[in-house]
């Protein structure tokens, strides 16, 4: 049985991919491609659904914070094929303890805003006296510390 190719337009990848047109064009002028772009008998650019595979895993790694310049490496690893798995390896380690850190302090981050979302709420359940100013060093203090500053309430 014949393998069955889906030739996609520019347009249609975008749509696909919520990448816009003018950053496919990028991302092949940046060779992040793993293919070869085709192109059809009147230059327009043709595109496989491997290649709209290939963006998926892009456009997630750049979400997470991956530089183009590791991007360009991982893929160029990818296109010259097997052999060079190690690399590859080595490439997603460092991208993904980058990740771990980033999730670390996002999550640092993100208790304290809880914890002065709480204190705003405890101070709104009790009336929300307007001389009342929030301040806390971390999240894990009970108590509210004296006002230092309207701008870090």
């Amino acid at each position: 049985m014949a393998e069955v190719t889906t030739s996609l337009s520019i347009g249609q990848v975008a749509e696909r991919t919520g990448l816009s047109v003018h950053a496919l064009r990028f991302y092949e002028h940046e060779g992040l491609f793993v293919n070869p772009v085709q192109r059809g008998s009147g230059g327009r650019r043709i595109y496989s659904q491997d290649d709209v595979d290939w963006l998926t895993v892009c456009i997630i790694l750049r979400a997470s914070g991956m530089p183009l310049p590791a991007l360009r490496r991982y893929a160029d690893l990818v296109r010259k094929g097997a052999g060079n798995e190690e690399e590859r390896l080595t490439v997603l380690r460092e991208h993904q303890a980058h990740v771990t850190t980033q999730i670390g302090r996002l999550t640092e981050c993100l208790d304290l805003i809880t914890f002065k979302v709480g204190v705003y709420e405890d101070l709104l359940d009790q009336g929300g006296a307007a001389d009342h100013q929030c301040h806390a060093s971390s999240p894990s203090t009970d108590e509210e510390q004296p006002p230092i500053s309207s701008a870090s309430s």
